[in-house]
């Protein structure tokens, strides 16, 4: 497997420019065959800034908007990533799609499941892919693990979990001064709001929308009190302090899939903890943890059976014995971008599809399925508890689907 920048020059625009945007836009900008020409947000600070960004790198400024809908009409972008808040992800991207543009959008729930149809609905009627970014499909462990699943070395898989489990007490707490949407998000909704981090790679080890597909889920949500406790320490004297914050500091979400296999989320970022995605994959050979980064494979890890004794080892040796064919020439080519490079890897996915006019690794489906888990898990918290059922996006089409076409980027098919 070999990687690089050789491509056909696209030209894309970005909606979307915090310090996420901002940051994305720079990895872009380092691939030789992408230009940025033009950029929008709803504050001039932001554009500005990121047009002289782009011009440092790529020798000329961006336009710079302020309307989404202007930028998704110009007839020199052949793709618009979109990485604005939470909540108008879609309604830019369903825009987008409309005027004919491929899109790639940064991760985070839905607010409904409508949303989602939309994305859907507009895909397929413009006939133009979207693609949820979702770097930590291309992690280097997520990657090594998903060689693992399909190599067959936890057998036949029976249940995952995943968190995001982050302490953002700070980013939150700030979110009024730093305009970050975080924390309206927070003082208002209750549920598994950020879902994909996850979720996407549990995904794939399971084929969703490919053969699988998530059939129902619960969520229960603890009490609210970090946040507030943070709050009353840190910003006494504000009014902020006073209001309700809505969501639960523990989110907990079981999904149930077709083929019997469980999926647990967890959604932990308002209590003091060290960060962690809080991976797990169990099946019928053996079981891989992330907290403590231990494994054990029947048949490969210690076992003494006089005395029915299983010992956890390291999964360090596994890591490089069973690393991806992906990372292997990712290292090679030299690492690049944030996040440990998985940035770089999500985005060169997209680009290379953009430029070979392909689907992307990471569909519509996949897209709107990982971001419904949102807005279902508030249904379910609301509820007490209560079951939801998860819509097939694909509307039957999961049963028959095949793997896309088999290429660098791709998270169904190992390349030989």
């Amino acid at each position: 497997m070999s990687m690089g920048d050789e491509g056909r020059p696209i030209r894309l625009g970005i909606v979307g420019l915090g310090g996420r945007g901002l940051g994305q836009m720079r990895t872009l900008l380092g691939m030789p065959d992408v230009r940025v020409a033009a950029v929008c947000d709803v504050y001039p600070d932001r554009v500005e800034r990121a047009r002289q960004a782009a011009a440092e790198k790529q020798g000329f400024l961006p336009d710079g908007l302020a309307d989404y809908r202007e930028l998704n009409r110009r007839d020199d972008l052949e793709a618009v990533v979109v990485m604005s808040s939470w909540t108008t992800h879609g309604l830019v991207a369903v825009d987008a799609m409309r005027c004919g543009k491929r899109v790639a959008m940064e991760v985070g729930g839905a607010a409904s499941v409508e949303e989602c149809w939309q994305l859907v609905r507009a895909s397929e009627e413009n006939r133009v892919p979207c693609m949820m970014l979702e770097n930590c499909c291309y992690g280097r462990e997520e990657m090594a693990l998903l060689n693992m699943v399909r190599k067959g070395l936890f057998g036949e898989l029976v249940h995952c979990q995943g968190g995001y489990e982050h302490d953002l007490r700070d980013e939150i707490g700030k979110g009024d001064i730093n305009r970050h949407y975080r924390q309206n998000n927070f003082l208002h909704r209750n549920g598994e709001l950020y879902p994909t981090h996850e979720l996407g790679p549990i995904a794939k080890y399971l084929n969703l929308n490919r053969g699988n597909r998530m059939l129902s889920l619960v969520s229960m949500a603890s009490k609210a009190a970090g946040l507030q406790a943070w709050l009353r320490e840190n910003r006494p004297d504000d009014p902020l302090t006073q209001r309700q914050v809505c969501q639960g500091d523990i989110v907990t979400t079981m999904i149930r899939c077709a083929q019997g296999e469980t999926i647990l989320l967890t959604h932990d970022c308002t209590l003091p903890r060290p960060y962690s995605r809080g991976g797990r994959i169990q099946g019928t050979r053996g079981i891989w943890m992330e907290d403590g980064r231990s494994i054990y494979l029947e048949g490969r890890s210690p076992h003494d059976p006089s005395y029915w004794t299983h010992r956890w080892e390291s999964d360090a040796a596994y890591m490089d014995e069973f690393k991806h064919p992906l990372w292997k020439a990712y290292e090679e080519y030299g690492l690049r971008g944030g996040h440990g490079g998985m940035d770089y890897l999500v985005l060169r996915a997209f680009v290379e599809s953009v430029q070979e006019q392909k689907p992307p690794p990471i569909d519509v489906y996949d897209t709107a399925s990982w971001m419904a888990i949102t807005c279902l898990s508030e249904q379910s918290v609301a509820m007490g508890g209560m079951p939801v059922p998860v819509p097939d996006f694909t509307n039957g089409a999961w049963t028959g689907r095949e793997a896309p076409d088999q290429g660098t980027y791709s998270l169904d098919v190992i390349p030989g």
